[in-house]
């Protein structure tokens, strides 16, 4: 799953028009463009298609995250510069303001059971040993519990 196909999932769950997306990244002090956004989201056999790297991914949903929450202090969190999908969930659960229970029931939702021991490994350091890698299909699943959620 790419930053784009999330991005794309984001736009459609939460109804996002392009003029809000780039008010999203406004938050972060990012500008881009109405061309820039349009080429993100299309599709990848499309013309015009263009990947947005980690950088403004993680400036987008820094910025979904002030949007959603309210900005802390005035501090603008630095973008990561190289985003994994735990980040991607920590991000998102941070902006939708869940709790693992939440988690869990968006994963329900989408028709995919897992346990409150294998997401909390999603949220551990890299070193920790009980670390476990987000892959493809639990960030699919929560995107889409998130769709079913805010857009029925």
């Amino acid at each position: 799953m790419t930053n784009n196909d999330v991005l794309r999932s984001l736009r459609y769950s939460l109804n996002i028009n392009n003029q809000s997306m780039i008010d999203i990244f406004a938050l972060t002090d990012i500008l881009v463009t109405k061309q820039q956004v349009i080429d993100w989201l299309v599709k990848e056999e499309e013309p015009g298609y263009q990947v947005i790297s980690d950088v403004m991914m993680a400036s987008f949903l820094n910025g979904l995250i002030i949007s959603r929450r309210g900005k802390k202090d005035g501090v603008i969190p630095p973008p990561e510069t190289k985003l994994n999908h735990n980040i991607i969930l920590r991000k998102l659960k941070i902006a939708f303001d869940l709790k693992d229970d939440d988690i869990l029931a968006l994963l329900a939702k989408s028709e995919f059971r897992l346990g409150k021991h294998e997401l909390s490994a999603f949220f551990r350091r890299p070193d920790h040993k009980h670390y476990r890698e987000c892959h493809d299909q639990v960030l699919r699943y929560f995107l889409r519990g998130l769709q079913l959620t805010h857009r029925p």
